[in-house]
């Protein structure tokens, strides 16, 4: 039963960072730092400590209380991760939207599940998987298979989109809405892709930088409520809120920096745009793309921190945005055979899913 609820909720948190960025089409008359800086004060620092105190009353107390170690660890992981997400951008620019999204979100998900597992072999700790564990054993032999296909899928699905931006322009849109201009150039490309997908996966590092301010609301929780079986589903809540510190810290300090080369700063007063419904709708964006790390913390708290958890999460997120854009159209015009690619792709990421929580059953 654990194993069917995690797969439920990291599809949960999956759905919405898939779907996060729809509200933000809404926002009219704004340049892309603006409407991002509104949307990630309410992801970044309104949302997550609200959503910690809503669930875990006394949160403050355990960060600080913590010790400067491990606040300091989740807080540089989160800096790492905001890092990541920039240069992401920089990826699709030399190899193509979809091949350079592609190769991050691949190696996201390798390095995110991977070198946790490999880190515990070293230095074992209590609760943790290790690698030797997973691949010593049938349901860590499966996750691990699970891992394998869906990377399969999302070269099928990469491939798909290489295929698309042949047939119907020379440039193209990110995953989140965003016109990229390509410059082709694979060597540089694969290299920023490489550091992009690494730093992406710091989420997962400083979630596990940041456990022990998890254990403490679990402990807490589970003294308060002695019949009750099971992990406390809310107990990443208050991680969560230093991690997004970080992320907090790269993404401000960029948009103001883009705000002063492009002359922006005036979109959050502009009269001439729509500003209630701006700040609505990138409130909106901002709320539904924490709700991600919302629902991956019950999802997390039923499977674990382990490879099955961070799989499962960007499994879902590539899941969803591909659908999406089946959904909203952006694969009009097309060939048939570029078509059925993505759909394979899509199947296969789904297949992966599967295999995942088949092996998490089995453990």
């Amino acid at each position: 039963m654990n194993a069917i609820l995690g797969v439920i909720f990291h599809f949960l948190g999956g759905f919405a960072s898939g779907s996060f960025y729809i509200p933000y089409k809404k926002v009219k008359g704004w340049a892309w730092e603006s409407y991002w800086i509104v949307g990630g004060l309410f992801s970044w620092l309104i949302v997550p400590p609200l959503a910690a105190w809503l669930t875990i009353p006394n949160f403050s107390e355990i960060i600080s209380q913590a010790g400067g170690a491990v606040i300091g660890y989740t807080f540089l992981f989160g800096i790492l991760w905001g890092i990541g997400g920039l240069t992401y951008g920089l990826g699709v620019r030399y190899l193509g939207v979809s091949l350079g999204s592609s190769i991050i979100l691949g190696l996201c998900m390798v390095f995110g599940s991977l070198i946790p597992s490999i880190y515990y072999d070293f230095y074992p700790a209590e609760g943790k998987d290790t690698f030797s564990q997973l691949t010593g054993n049938s349901w860590g032999q499966t996750v691990l298979t699970g891992l394998a296909v869906c990377v399969i899928g999302i070269i099928i699905c990469g491939r798909a989109g290489v295929r698309k931006e042949k047939e119907v322009s020379k440039g193209g849109t990110d995953p989140h809405g965003v016109a990229v201009k390509t410059e082709y150039k694979f060597g540089l490309g694969l290299l920023v892709s490489i550091i992009s997908g690494v730093l992406s996966a710091c989420f997962n590092f400083g979630l596990e930088a940041g456990k022990p301010m998890a254990v403490v609301a679990n402990t807490l929780w589970k003294a308060a409520h002695p019949g009750e079986t099971g992990n406390f589903l809310y107990q990443n809540n208050v991680t969560y809120v230093v991690v997004l510190w970080g992320g907090l810290t790269t993404n401000f300090i960029w948009c103001m920096i883009l705000n002063a080369r492009n002359k922006t700063f005036g979109d959050y007063t502009n009269k001439k745009t729509p500003l209630l419904s701006n700040y609505i709708f990138a409130a909106l964006a901002g709320t539904t793309w924490f709700l991600q790390f919302f629902f991956y913390g019950m999802g997390e708290s039923k499977l674990g921190n382990g490879p099955s958890s961070w799989i499962l999460h960007m499994a879902f997120i590539i899941l969803t945005a591909n659908a999406w854009g089946l959904i909203l159209k952006e694969w009009a015009g097309v060939s048939k055979k570029t078509k059925t690619t993505v759909i394979i792709g899509i199947i296969t990421i789904i297949a992966s899913v599967l295999l995942v929580g088949y092996g998490n059953s089995l453990k």
